[in-house]
């Protein structure tokens, strides 16, 4: 009886029975990174909105407001730093040295995580009101709260969701294939504004119905590093994509649609690969 043979797929990667368990508990531990993921963005709705979990943006003790400012605005900058530094790419040629490339962008999801979850744990709220809305105003503000939830969640999947929170990196190496950044496609959200992930966690950070000045504290200190982040991102990717992006960039405005914007002209193909629009960090989650 003739013996058949199968050829691997053009992108397989032959790989040895340890190689493939240690892919595997990879894949858990990208799993495992998901999985807090959700349970933190869970929560920082309810944080944010000021209701429905344990402790929310105007919970906690009691302090000084110099002290408060002082504490919350040292857990902000570890949760910039975090994001910034570990999202650079000179950091990742040195960080991948030590961990697999294929569980690179799930440690990324892990600190992140865990740095949010310090900031809730550990923030301290600033008395005093900015704004406080009701009726019809403050509906109006609820609406663009969802709609900024809303608005990031769907960012995420318009280029690649499972490999913008490290799973896609961390089954691929599993299946044994090649791992290739995700092609992006100008669709939806993105022939609007180049940045529809950051756009909107400025709704979330903005749109309270009840503005308390520890919420300003962190919605002006958040806001500048949005901007500060979209500013290193585009750097990176007007290098490595060099005239497809700029070209895209002339014809859609960063974060804010308009009449008379270029993102509401004519809207062709962006470039064909697109090497990580990341989330919350901002530079190029992630």
């Amino acid at each position: 009886m003739p013996q058949v043979t199968t050829r691997p797929a053009p992108d397989a990667v032959t790989t040895p029975r340890s190689a493939r368990i240690g892919a595997l508990a990879w894949l858990c531990y990208a799993v495992a990174g998901y999985l807090l993921m959700l349970a933190v963005t869970g929560y920082a709705i309810g944080f944010f909105a000021g209701f429905g979990v344990p402790k929310n943006i105007d919970d906690g003790a009691r302090s000084p407001w110099p002290l408060a400012v002082t504490i919350d605005a040292g857990l902000l900058l570890l949760f910039t730093v975090q994001h910034t530094v570990m999202a650079r790419p000179w950091f990742k040629r040195r960080w991948t040295r030590l961990v697999p490339a294929p569980a690179e962008r799930a440690t990324f999801v892990v600190a992140a995580s865990l740095a949010l979850t310090l900031l809730f744990w550990l923030w301290r709220p600033v008395r005093g009101t900015v704004w406080q809305l009701s009726g019809a105003a403050g509906g109006v503000l609820w609406a663009a709260y969802v709609a900024g939830w809303a608005v990031a969640l769907s960012a995420t999947f318009l280029v690649s969701h499972a490999d913008l929170f490290g799973l896609r990196q961390a089954y691929l190496r599993w299946r044994g294939i090649a791992y290739r950044p995700p092609a992006f496609t100008e669709r939806g959200l993105f022939r609007w504004v180049r940045h529809p992930l950051m756009a909107g966690f400025l709704l979330v950070f903005w749109a309270a119905p009840v503005m308390t000045l520890g919420h300003v504290l962190l919605a002006v200190l958040a806001t500048g590093y949005i901007l500060a982040g979209i500013r290193f991102e585009e750097r990176d990717l007007r290098r490595d994509l060099g005239g497809s992006y700029r070209a895209y960039a002339a014809r859609v405005p960063a974060l804010i649609p308009g009449p008379g914007r270029a993102g509401w002209r004519r809207r062709g193909p962006a470039p064909a690969t697109f090497p990580g629009q990341n989330d919350p960090q901002g530079p190029a989650v992630t």
